[in-house]
């Protein structure tokens, strides 16, 4: 027997590896370069909103009397609480750009509001006024211009007058129907007060604030999801509106709960504020496959544009815990991306009511308000660095 030693053994297994190697396939030792994804340029939301602020003063605003009308058609009625939402805007664009232009702007628009009212910033609409105080009130904030102040403090003092104790408490709609009383006239009104209360430190405005948010908590919101019901006694039949489900009234009640959280500290407002927030985010009625509802032109163009500013607002508080604000953050986001695909007409940069379409090409300035919140609303959370 012939024995083959170990070393013998080693060469001849390592010759059959070079052999193998050798026939190898190439392909078997091609490593793929790595994957490198598709650069995608970020959405400038900054200039996205210089382009709505053109297009809301190039087609809605008048400029021989100083008010947005009606629509981009040349129907030039006036109304009165749209100038408000037109003035917070424009105090957006100031805050954003430091532009001085903004600033004349500011003050034109609030002397042809007063102008177009009559030449009184006073109103038969509680709700309307109660606007005007908050826009005038963080006008006064950004630019330290007492004219500004003196007239939201003319306004709560007029709008306080609305409170009476038929529906157990509550500040009225209007005037000559005292009886009646909704959410669009006491949860602007208690941001308000609670907001008066930070700048002067007024007890007295606290405790209005207070007040009218108890009424409001206790009649016209849902104790188990938060749903922010419209109204109460409208028909003078003592029944609540369950069935009128609107965006900017759930809006305003995120907004009160965040002034009386910031002006008391207690986590109860919050935690109120939050509890509809995802409500709102979560409720197929209100928001559609995750599109906020369309509300039609008119008044309604407004709605959505007051959600998206008190949501806004509840997703830059501090407080808020990181899930719930990058929750609401995608809510902003997939709203205003849609918006911006989907229901923009540019370059004219003109908005829907419905965010999922294009417009046609009549628009009220309401719709357009709502559109222009949008885009700012954006631009402020990515300069922030949350979007």
């Amino acid at each position: 027997m012939i024995l083959t030693s170990w070393h013998s053994r080693l060469g001849s297994c390592a010759l059959l590896g070079l052999l193998l190697t050798a026939c190898k396939d190439p392909v078997d030792d091609y490593v793929a370069p790595p994957t490198v994804p598709p650069v995608v340029a970020t959405a400038n939301w900054s200039a996205r909103a210089d382009s709505a602020q053109a297009a809301l003063q190039q087609n809605f605003y008048v400029a021989n009397d100083n008010y947005y009308r009606q629509n981009n058609a040349g129907q030039n009625n006036f109304n009165y609480w749209w100038q408000a939402h037109g003035l917070d805007i424009l105090i957006d664009g100031f805050q954003r750009t430091s532009s001085a232009d903004y600033l004349t702007r500011m003050r034109q628009l609030i002397q042809g509001a007063k102008a177009k009212n009559g030449n009184t910033y006073l109103n038969e609409f509680y709700d309307d006024m109660e606007w005007h105080a908050l826009a005038c009130l963080r006008a006064y904030e950004v630019t330290r211009e007492a004219e500004y102040k003196n007239i939201a403090i003319l306004l709560w003092n007029d709008i306080k007058l609305g409170w009476n104790e038929q529906q157990g408490g509550g500040i009225a709609w209007k005037k000559t129907q005292r009886s009646y009383k909704n959410t669009p006239a006491n949860a602007p009104a208690a941001i308000l007060a609670a907001r008066l209360y930070m700048l002067d430190r007024n007890p007295d405005d606290l405790e209005w604030a207070k007040k009218i948010y108890a009424w409001q908590k206790a009649t016209l919101v849902d104790p188990a999801n938060g749903e922010v019901w419209d109204g109460v006694n409208r028909e003078n039949n003592n029944q609540i509106d369950k069935n009128w489900l609107f965006t900017y009234n759930q809006g305003t009640f995120i907004g009160a709960g965040v002034a009386l959280y910031r002006a008391t500290q207690q986590t109860s407002y919050l935690d109120d504020a939050n509890r509809t927030a995802a409500y709102v985010l979560n409720n197929t009625q209100l928001s559609p496959g995750g599109i906020m509802k369309d509300e039609g032109g008119g008044d309604g163009g407004l709605f959505k544009g007051v959600l998206v500013r008190y949501l806004t607002i509840l997703a830059t508080e501090p407080a808020v815990s990181a899930t719930n604000r990058a929750n609401y953050v995608s809510f902003l986001k997939f709203n205003g991306e849609s918006l911006y695909s989907k229901g923009t007409r540019r370059p004219q940069y003109i908005f829907n009511t419905n965010w999922t379409t294009l417009p046609g090409t009549t628009v009220d300035g309401s719709t357009e308000m709502s559109g222009v919140m949008m885009l700012e609303a954006l631009a402020d959370l990515q300069a922030r660095n949350v979007l």
